[in-house]
């Protein structure tokens, strides 16, 4: 398990002497993301994501409810975050931490505010029923920036749900068992991906995909979200130094290139799991 201790003066310096010269301690760029692993199933909904050492599990459950009655045409998505003390050290049990309340709050932005789940497509009886989807994001390993593991994590776990098939008669309802007819997907409008940089020094220097050695001496961050459709969902800077609009400008754009090397690791997960289905 990757646990949290404070970087030494020594390490500090080595680090940050290291990205003034473009080398960070893994061997990476300064825009380089660390290797990125998605493997879904072997249920539906179940995504477990390693950027580098850091290891984010989301699984997706469902069941049919009362809709909102201020939303009586629509179904329900909430999301629920879980942080490990095993990955976290100094953890509080029972009680959400900052970082946990900063990732919970950019999830729910990049996909539940911005309605990336289609959840009309989610009621089935006006006024009367409807699914209520369920994505649990549990943090297993901690070596630096959670935010974009875990929307990796929640995006592909949703990408790979299937909710059970419903047909409506009259006021007959019957919701079909997975082995009687095949489950649905769930309709996705689109895909929201998190890219995560860290400032250094005056604002000048800075990384994507920060390790935690690098977040602990990091002077200020800066989360973007962006969908499959080049809009930007999310641009989330919680505290630190202040940055130029033209960093801002430089670093969104990378961000898009970025989420789309992200989104084929997904697709190509889904395409595996999809096959492992067939055999």
């Amino acid at each position: 398990m990757v646990k949290e201790s404070d970087p030494s003066t020594n390490e500090r310096e080595l680090i940050l002497s290291g990205i003034k010269e473009s080398i960070r301690l893994d061997g990476r760029g300064m825009d380089d993301f660390r290797p990125l692993k998605i493997t879904l199933g072997p249920e539906y909904g179940r995504s477990e994501v390693k950027l580098g050492a850091t290891k984010v599990l989301a699984k997706v459950s469902c069941e049919v409810t009362r809709p909102f009655p201020d939303r009586p045409t629509e179904g329900i998505l909430t999301l629920n975050t879980e942080l490990s003390p095993m990955a976290f050290a100094g953890l509080e049990s029972g009680r959400p931490s900052e970082e946990e309340v900063l990732v919970s709050r950019i999830l729910e932005k990049a996909i539940r505010i911005n309605r990336a789940v289609d959840v009309e497509g989610l009621c089935i009886v006006a006024n009367e029923l409807a699914w209520s989807i369920h994505v649990d994001v549990h943090f297993l390993d901690n070596d630096g920036n959670i935010i974009d593991a875990a929307c990796i994590a929640a995006i592909s776990a949703l990408s790979h749900f299937r909710r059970p098939d419903v047909t409506v008669i009259g006021e007959d309802v019957t919701i079909h068992p997975v082995d009687q007819r095949n489950p649905v997907p769930l309709s996705i409008h689109h895909t929201p991906i998190c890219v995560t940089f860290a400032f250094f020094e005056n604002g000048d220097l800075w990384v994507v995909d920060p390790s935690l050695k690098e977040e602990q001496i990091r002077r200020g961050d800066m989360t973007i979200a962006i969908n499959n459709h080049k809009e930007i969902c999310v641009l989330s800077k919680a505290g630190g130094i202040p940055l130029e609009m033209s960093t801002i400008i430089q670093c969104s754009k990378l961000a898009a290139s970025k989420v789309e090397w992200v989104r084929e690791k997904i697709q190509s997960a889904i395409v595996k799991a999809a096959e492992a289905e067939k055999r």
